[in-house]
Formats: structure tokens, sequence, C-alpha cells
């Protein structure tokens, strides 16, 4: 392996894991959905909001910074789809915006638009915004319909290296099933990690409306958990049955500086996700341990209550204290949903595999090869990454002090 494909692998690795960061810190949004169906009354929805309104910028924070990191190490990939998508993006785009001044503006005095209206735009921000991620990264898999041609770049009046080859700009991924299917199973996702931190922070907090609030989003989370794992089943099957596209780095041509599958073609192989994960144990190994976190945190917030959990009573645990997989369940749950979704990104690009498959022609497909920043950039942005511990040691101390205080209920 030359310098260069680690490179290209590591900082394939690194915006997976922004990716998967970003799934789980979408439980801001599913918690936004929870406004009408599960708070009855504005002393309840006051309550949700400040629960959620102290970590959407870090939603926001991580939504760019995914978008940065894939701009600097993989710019072909970041001109193609989101200046390609054009439409989709800037739909998701928007409802991130309003969300923002949704928060900003919810509680003010004479504001323009009135409580419920920001209301409104919160639930479609939690709603449609977790749904369409899903649909953009969707098409990781089942493809999109650009043409790229680096010639074009010597072409002065035709420099624009690729290019959306349909009228839709991106808005065509939304009638995909299977973009789709990972919309609502991220919506489901996003919902069930609602409710697990719903019931976490009401239970600090306390009072009768973090009570009733805390025992109706339990209730609650027995459909959106069920739902969540049946639909996340469904799309890891249809992941694993699909047709993929592969380099063939055997009979590429050799290039000067290191880079051989760059001119290798590209050939169609069944069920080439599957056997990503089978040819890269690591990544199986951690698909695996990502599902079991998932269900032992989600058994845990169901059946794991004080006094009443057959499991505590064999294993030790005082029945009138708290389980630990139920009070650290959002934990868990969480770290599981990274897990997982981290190996399924790692699946799309890793073991030379087409990440962003071209349906206008598999032979313009992005890969980690032909698609990435050069050595010089890589090797420079990798300096920089060795900065992301303190950035997630300030996210970490940030979140703990925003833990801290109980918070005022008409903080939003």
């Amino acid at each position: 392996m030359t310098t260069y494909h680690f490179l290209q692998l590591y900082w394939w690795a690194l915006v997976s894991l922004l990716g998967a960061l970003l799934v789980f810190l979408m439980f801001v949004q599913g918690g936004q959905t929870l406004l009408y169906g599960t708070a009855k009354n504005e002393n309840q929805r006051n309550l949700l909001l400040t629960i959620f309104g102290h970590k959407w910028e870090i939603t926001f924070t991580t939504l760019i910074t995914f978008g940065g990191a894939a701009f600097a190490s993989f710019p072909l990939f970041y001109s193609t789809s989101f200046g390609g998508a054009y439409w989709l993006w800037i739909l998701i785009l928007l409802v991130f915006v309003v969300q923002a001044f949704s928060y900003e503006f919810r509680n003010k005095e004479h504001n323009l638009l009135g409580k419920r209206a920001y209301d409104a735009l919160l639930m479609i921000n939690g709603w449609l915004g977790t749904i369409l991620l899903g649909v953009a990264v969707g098409s990781f898999f089942t493809g999109a319909n650009f043409n790229v041609d680096k010639m074009n770049i010597t072409i002065q009046s035709a420099n624009i290296i690729s290019y959306w080859t349909n009228d839709w700009k991106g808005l065509e991924l939304i009638c995909n099933p299977i973009n789709i299917l990972l919309g609502v199973t991220v919506l489901f996702a996003a919902r069930t990690l609602g409710f697990l931190y719903t019931i976490n922070q009401c239970r600090r907090i306390g009072g009768e409306d973090a009570e009733q609030l805390a025992q109706r989003a339990g209730v609650q989370l027995k459909i959106s958990a069920l739902g969540f794992v049946v639909l996340f089943v469904v799309f890891v099957y249809d992941l694993f049955m699909m047709q993929g596209y592969r380099v063939n780095v055997a009979d590429a041509v050799n290039v000067i500086g290191g880079q051989p599958g760059a001119s290798g073609r590209i050939i169609p192989e069944a069920h080439v996700y599957l056997h990503n994960m089978l040819q890269v144990p690591w990544i199986m190994v951690l698909l695996v341990v990502g599902v079991i976190m998932v269900l032992v945190g989600l058994a845990g917030a169901i059946f794991c209550t004080h006094g009443r959990c057959a499991l505590c009573k064999k294993c030790g645990i005082d029945p009138s204290s708290q389980c630990p997989f139920n009070k650290h369940a959002f934990y868990i749950v969480g770290f599981g949903v990274v897990f997982a979704v981290w190996a399924i990104l790692l699946s799309a690009g890793f073991n030379d595999t087409a990440y962003y498959p071209s349906l206008f022609d598999p032979q313009n497909s992005l890969t980690l090869y032909n698609s990435s920043s050069s050595l010089y950039t890589l090797k420079v942005m990798t300096y920089v990454s060795i900065a992301v511990p303190f950035v997630v040691w300030y996210i970490a101390y940030a979140w703990s002090k925003m833990n801290a205080n109980k918070g005022d209920k008409t903080d939003y």
C-alpha cells in the first residue's frame, strides 16, 4: 500500500466517522418530532425544547464539518454531489436553517410568525431533515445521475469536471426506494434516540411535567424502537443483496505518483457490500458490535426499570436502584448507532469500491483513487487532524457543562 492510498483510506474513515456522528446527533431532530405527539401542554413543549435546544448547535456544526472534510479530502465528490444534486442539498440546508432561527425567535415577544409557526418549522426540521439526509447518504450505494470528464478542465468554455445529466438536480434521488428506506430508518433512529434522551433528561430535571413527559416517551419508545430495528434490518439486507462497483486494480496502468487504481476499470459486482464486510473483517466486527449495543441499550430502556427487571435480580443488582443498562441506555444505543453507521459507510469506500456510482456511465463512478485531493493536501490535512481529539474533548466538556445546569423551562 502506498502512502497516498493510506491517506485516502484514512480520510475516508474520518469523513465516514463524521457522518456516523451526525446520524447520532440527529437525536435533536428526533426530539423535535415529539413536540405535539408526546408533549401535551405548553409547559411540556417548553421543557422539551429546553432539553434539545442546548444541543442543536452541535448537530449543525457536525453537518458543516462533515461537508468541509468531504470538500477538502474528496473535492470531486463534493463538487459532484453538492453541486449536482443541488436542489436536494438546498432542501437539507433550508430545513436546518429554519431550525436555527426557530430556536432563536420562538419565545421572543411580538415575534413575526408566532410560537406555533416556529413549532411547526421545528417539526419540519425533525421529520423532513432526517429523511432527506438519509436519502442523500443512500446515494452512496444506489448511485446518481452524473458524468465526469476531467479533460474539461483544459477547455476554457467548459471547465466543469462533473455535471448532472438531468434537470431534477438531485430530487430524483427521493424516488429511489432504497434511499427512502434509509431516510425513514434515520428518522426512526433519531426519534428513538430522542425518546431515550427525553427520558434521561426528564429524570434529571424532575417535576410533574417532566415525569409525565418521561412516562409518555417511555410508552412511545417501544413502537419507535421496533420500527427502527425492523427498518435497519431490511436496509442491511437490501444493502448486502445490492450490486455495486469495484475498481479492477489489477488491470490498471501504473500511474506516476503511486495511484495505481486511478486508471483501473470499474466493474459491476453482485453483493459487493457483503463481500466488503467479509473481506475486511474488522468492519463486520464494528457493525456487529454496534448492533449488539443498540439491542442491549433498547432492552435496558424498555425492560430494565426500577424493581421489575428479572435480569437485574439474577445478576445481583439491587432492584430498588436503577439498572445501569436503563440509566445509560441513551449512550449505549447512541454509540451503537455510531459504530453501525460507521461500518456501513466504511464499506462504501474501502476495498477498492466505488463509493458514488454513476448511473450515467459506471466508468465515471467516484472512488477513493480518482476523487481525492493531492498527496500534499492529504498530508497537510493529516497533520491538522491531530487536533481532532482536542475538539472531541471540547465537545464532551461543553456537553457536560450544558447538562450540569437543569435549565429554565422558558429558555425556548
